[in-house]
């Protein structure tokens, strides 16, 4: 009896053993297939993602599968908010939402709002903003070669910059309306092709026709959201502009005032972030100064003068030798712009590089979107998104206006920003003559998104 009891004994160890290495082997042959998938999955989203920066989109090679970047899906507390409001929204949402290049459509209505160091700040439901709407019927005012050009050097920053600058493949706000960056791509292509067939025939183009824009496009209401104002109704729509100045290329005892550029080297060495707006103007890079040879001067203007250049991005400047330039901002001492402070008082210094042409948007001053005034808008690029096509509603003498143009720009007064607008007005001689010019612009109005159906 106990010899059979011993047999059955072994016998049931020896299943056991047998039904363990089993187990064992499937769940390693698992994590090996799953981790091979997984790769292959990244390689391939790779693959997507230079694919839709660098072809253009056309009905040929329009897939079914859209690059989405993510709606917010994760619900915070209030306590988790305040606690979390310093962290990166990559920390905090690491367990939350997928990764930004997953080709997935969203059903969540809630997105997370950054700040221009990409650090978390609040989160929004988008259904609260976002609404389908239907433009009214009048004529849709903008001029049709600059609207052109615009769209064309846009369209061509994401396909030559679209690796890197990952920015700008955020769909933003509008992915809570199932909105991806392939369709914002597929708008920008749309639009180019009907403005260059109908200038290329001599007519008004159908994109100044509201029910050509409600047949073909969804028309998406914006309503502002402002954690300072929440009864704000409408858009507010600021104006910035290109000033031409007289400077001198060496200092005088009126044009005082420098416009420095940084060397190239200077990318590497940050010595420039440790010094404020005011230690810069103190003399530290003029001879006999700390810094004297780290970085070249462009020009000398009035104070006045460069409060404006670093107020509007970009300055005209007429030099006392007869030449002339146009000059943008390139890159800051990392020091964040504050709001409601007045201009002479901000720690935040820009530098210059001479350009060719008024710019906008641009991770580097030698990628920068080239624009023009009347049909570009400044706005949040982190949140809203670049190469957003936008139109404005708005009374004049009582007459109801429309005007379109494109988020082509950005600046420190739109990160975050989820209520305003700054509108490029044009090149003017001094603040009277802009301000002139402005009085007929509304302060406030309706915007509708425009996404090609």
């Amino acid at each position: 009896m106990s010899n059979l009891f011993s047999h059955k004994l072994r016998l049931i160890v020896g299943v056991a053993t047998i039904s363990i290495i089993g187990l064992a082997s499937s769940y390693l042959y698992q994590q090996t297939k799953n981790h091979d998938i997984a790769t292959q999955q990244q390689n391939q989203q790779k693959f997507n993602l230079k694919q839709l920066a660098n072809f253009p989109i056309t009905s040929a090679n329009l897939s079914q599968t859209s690059l989405q970047s993510v709606a917010f899906t994760g619900n915070f507390s209030q306590s988790s908010l305040i606690t979390n409001s310093s962290k990166s929204i990559e920390s905090i949402t690491q367990h939350q939402t997928p990764k930004p290049d997953q080709n997935l459509a969203t059903t969540s209505v809630k997105y997370p709002i950054i700040d221009e160091w990409r650090n978390y700040k609040f989160s929004v439901n988008g259904n609260q903003i976002l609404s389908p709407a239907q433009l009214p019927t009048k004529q849709v005012k903008f001029n049709q070669s600059d609207l052109l050009s615009v769209l064309v050097n846009t369209r061509k920053y994401f396909q030559e910059h679209g690796e890197d600058d990952p920015d700008i493949l955020r769909p933003g706000l509008l992915s809570t309306q199932k909105v991806t960056t392939k369709d914002i791509l597929k708008t920008l292509d749309f639009m180019i092709d009907v403005l260059q067939e109908d200038i290329a025939n001599n007519r008004i183009t159908r994109l100044q026709n509201p029910n050509f824009i409600n047949r073909h496009f969804r028309v998406i209401r914006w309503k502002p959201y402002n954690p300072a104002k929440p009864h704000q109704k409408q858009l507010r729509l600021t104006k910035y502009a290109v000033f031409t100045h007289p400077g001198s290329r060496q200092r005088t005892s009126t044009y005082n005032t420098p416009l420095y550029s940084l060397k190239d080297n200077s990318t590497e060495d940050k010595f420039y972030t440790k010094y404020t707006k005011q230690d810069v103007l103190s003399g530290i890079y003029e001879p006999g100064g700390k810094e004297f040879g780290k970085v070249e001067p462009l020009a000398y203007l009035t104070r006045n003068g460069l409060e404006e250049a670093l107020m509007q991005g970009t300055i005209l400047i007429n030099f006392l030798d007869g030449s002339k330039g146009f000059f943008n901002v390139d890159r800051n001492n990392g020091m964040s712009y504050i709001k409601g402070l007045r201009a002479t008082a901000q720690k935040r210094y820009w530098y210059f590089r001479q350009v060719d042409a008024i710019k906008g948007y641009g991770h580097k001053i030698d990628a920068k979107i080239s624009i023009k005034p009347g049909v570009t808008f400044a706005g949040d690029v982190l949140n809203i998104g670049l190469g957003r096509i936008v139109v404005l509603e708005h009374n004049q003498g009582g007459r109801k206006q429309l005007q379109m143009g494109v988020i082509a720009d950005t600046g420190g007064a739109f990160l975050p920003n989820l209520y305003q607008l700054d509108f490029l007005a044009g090149i003017f001689p001094n603040q009277t003559a802009f301000r002139r010019h402005i009085r007929q612009l509304p302060e406030y109005a309706n915007a509708y998104f425009l996404v090609k159906k």
